[in-house]
């Protein structure tokens, strides 16, 4: 995923977008840069690789002006900003395009530009560059000219548009699902395609709508719609502290925000728990207790990781308010026809709120009749807008492109959820009700006391990382579990992982099972509960059947469990609690033990190979 920025004010440009930039370095991208303008003219850097590459070509060709934008993006080395005539290290006269997403319809917007400009154009921002000064006749405004080409494209991008013959003025435009935020300043105003980008300058924010064109300059903002009109957006007060977004002191974003999962858990239960009753307050669902009472079904949405807290979801609800719950991946339900209607309640669950398969799908079972619910960690975020009511999950920002805290805070607002929907429904009683409130409350003390594990699991992560293949295996809800950690395996250290639900080995995986096999096992037991013991007891039987095939077995298994110490090569002894949220505490290790392998191997950690974050769609 590309990120753009933008300045226009009254100091230099070009500093300000610079720092702006490094704050997108999350998304991951291969190459940079920036276009600042003065009133004499426009001046373009690029640069492949980091934004170091970028500062280095600007020491050696400064550029001055007091408004500018700014890209980072996966391009492939290829201009990542362009004009008409491109000639990237040249003085610029013509129209600079930064460009977030890509339009769908690429191909029909070349094949509409005049000859010349056809057979030059390659990159993607250079042919809307073109776009727009086909629309630009004499004494047309740059904004004019955006919203005419803006017509003209499909699919799902967010442009911000500088010209020489306007000096001053940044045109900024929201196609589709791309989000663009304007930041206000004081004199100054700033766009960017991710908040954390604008933390540093200011925290009111007007966020863009489909097709809105806003207009900056330093003396403010005008946004106006696809026709022209002038429209009033609201102004947001983000609350997120700039110095959460910093690494503050650990040496990746990734790290830091795994050792922020028991505060991301308290923040999230915080407010919506009696500690003594029991009882669960979720004022901002938007769905009243009768139609609640009501469904005949739940329907759950999500990709990557939330699709796997939306599978976790499934076990809490059935479990605690008996309702059946489907799970689906949102790339798949929105090109569907799901049986759903005004009594399915869809659960559409998303870190960003602006992932593009979780926007499309919720639109789908609204038009189908179907109420959905938000569980997210972006406040005022495209999805939580758009549902009848949201959980957000108060993770704070999320900067490396791996979940981590926001996976473990949508398992806890699922189990609050969960709670809420059996007390509603009847079907948890006061007793059960108190029992789950103990044990959600002391959920970030067992977190912690998981995180007293890293050293442990960087010694592990040795055998990990050298492991030609890895296979996770887990029963019921420690099934999801085994799905993030196998992909966090793969995304991160690029080893081959699979996922695998224990009861499935025999028909297939057990084929693959050998001495050069790594195999993580979910082998922790609630003993409370009959059902939970009963699946510890066939996963100490699978246990040994793979110490028979000679696989090196590495388990997640309760403090003290002497059983599977006997059968597994190696044991990370994690905290106990009751099965539905364990997966909170079993994750942590498998986080870890990811991250440490991938150090270990000298990935990049922060921006995986290939992993896009926010406004994704397959």
């Amino acid at each position: 995923m590309s990120g753009i920025v933008g300045y226009v004010g009254r100091k230099q440009a070009g500093p300000k977008i610079l720092q702006c930039l490094r704050k997108l370095e999350h998304l991951g991208y291969d190459s940079a840069g920036l276009a600042v303008g003065s009133g004499q003219a426009v001046h373009v850097r690029q640069a492949a690789g980091t934004l170091r590459n970028l500062e280095a070509a600007l020491r050696l060709n400064p550029v001055r002006g007091k408004f500018g934008i700014g890209r980072t993006g996966w391009t492939s080395g290829r201009a990542c900003m362009a004009e008409p005539g491109r000639q990237p290290e040249a003085p610029h006269e013509g129209i600079i395009v930064a460009l977030a997403g890509r339009p769908t319809n690429l191909e029909a917007l070349r094949s509409s530009l005049p000859c010349p400009d056809r057979n030059s154009s390659r990159a993607a921002a250079e042919i809307l560059a073109m776009l727009i000064a086909k629309h630009r006749r004499r004494g047309t405004p740059l904004e004019d000219a955006l919203r005419h080409a803006a017509d003209e494209i499909q699919g799902n991008c967010a442009l911000a548009a500088i010209s020489r013959e306007e000096p001053g003025k940044i045109a900024v435009a929201r196609l589709g699902l791309s989000a663009i935020n304007v930041g206000l300043g004081r004199n100054e105003n700033f766009t960017a395609s991710d908040l954390p980008a604008l933390l540093a300058w200011t925290r009111d924010v007007i966020r863009l709508e489909d097709r809105d064109i806003a207009v900056l300059t330093s003396r403010g903002v005008l946004v106006t719609d696809a026709d022209a009109r002038p429209v009033s957006r609201p102004v947001h007060h983000v609350l997120w502290d700039p110095l959460v977004a910093e690494k503050s002191g650990y040496k990746h974003f990734m790290l830091k925000e795994i050792f922020e999962q028991p505060r991301s858990i308290r923040e999230t239960v915080l407010g919506r728990l009696d500690e003594r009753s029991g009882t669960v307050f979720l004022d901002e669902l938007g769905v009243t207790r009768r139609e609640l009472q009501e469904i005949r079904h739940l329907n759950v949405i999500g990709s990557g990781s939330s699709w796997h807290a939306g599978l976790a979801a499934k076990s809490m609800i059935e479990r605690l308010a008996r309702v059946h719950v489907g799970v689906e991946y949102g790339s798949e339900f929105r090109y569907g026809d799901p049986v759903i209607d005004e009594r399915v309640l869809t659960l559409v669950i998303s870190q960003s709120g602006e992932t593009a398969d979780a926007v499309a799908s919720q639109e789908l079972a609204h038009e189908k009749g179907s109420k959905t619910i938000a569980i997210c960690n972006s406040v005022n975020s495209t999805v939580a807008l758009r549902a009848r009511g949201a959980i957000y999950t108060n993770a704070g920002p999320e900067l490396a492109a791996e979940s981590t805290k926001s996976f473990a805070s949508q398992l806890t607002a699922l189990y609050l959820f969960a709670m809420y929907l059996g007390q509603v429904r009847g079907h948890l009683s006061a007793r059960r009700s108190s029992q789950c409130a103990r044990s959600l409350l002391e959920l970030p003390v067992l977190a912690e006391s998981a995180l007293e594990l890293a050293g442990r699991c960087e010694r592990l992560a040795r055998q990990v990382a050298h492991a030609g293949r890895v296979l996770f295996l887990g029963r019921g809800i420690h099934y999801p579990v085994v799905l993030e950690g196998a992909r966090k395996l793969q995304e991160l250290a690029h080893i081959q992982a699979i996922g695998c639900a224990s009861g499935e080995m025999r028909h297939g995986p057990t084929a693959i099972v050998d001495a050069d096999m790594v195999v993580v096992v979910i082998a922790t037991v609630d003993q409370a509960s009959q059902a939970s013991r009963l699946r510890y007891e066939k996963t100490l039987a699978q246990l040994r059947e793979l110490k028979a095939r000679q696989a090196h077995v590495l388990c997640i298994a309760n403090q003290g469990d002497k059983r599977v110490w006997r059968l597994a090569h190696e044991v990370v002894p994690v905290p106990t609690t009751q099965e539905l949220l364990q997966p909170v505490v079993e994750i942590i290790p498998l986080q870890l033990l990811a991250y440490h392998a991938a150090a270990l191997l000298g990935l990049d950690i922060d921006q995986p190979r290939d992993i896009g974050r926010k406004v994704t769609s397959d």
